[in-house]
């Protein structure tokens, strides 16, 4: 039986549910990254990053593939990370003090 959209989506939208999943997304968003990299950016034990990023290659936000013995970590699509800078309009629009946010959301974005 088919799934209905808003389903789908609120399903994908748990997906993204947890800080160490964006923070993860957002790292991809600047470019493909080993393992190791993704690690030393975020501070979790590594079987909670490799938790964290099996979800996301579940639900085909990610992808892997190895390169001289290191995994590397991929976006699969670039509207990933388009709905990453919508996401950061949406909360400079609406984030009543400034200041709350504003370390993050005043760096500029970079891309790959």
């Amino acid at each position: 039986m088919p799934v209905p959209l808003y389903r789908a989506k609120a399903d994908f939208f748990r997906a993204l549910g947890h800080p160490a999943r964006i923070r993860l997304l957002e790292l991809l968003a600047e470019g493909d990254q080993p393992v190791h990299q993704l690690r030393a950016a975020i501070d979790i034990e590594a079987s909670s990053l490799s938790h964290q990023l099996a979800v996301l290659r579940q639900h085909g936000l990610v992808d892997q593939r190895r390169e001289a013995g290191a995994v590397i970590y991929s976006l699969t699509l670039p509207a990933v990370r388009d709905l990453l800078l919508a996401a950061r309009e949406i909360l400079q629009s609406r984030t009543v003090d400034p200041s709350e946010l504003v370390d993050e959301l005043s760096r500029p974005v970079r891309t790959p």
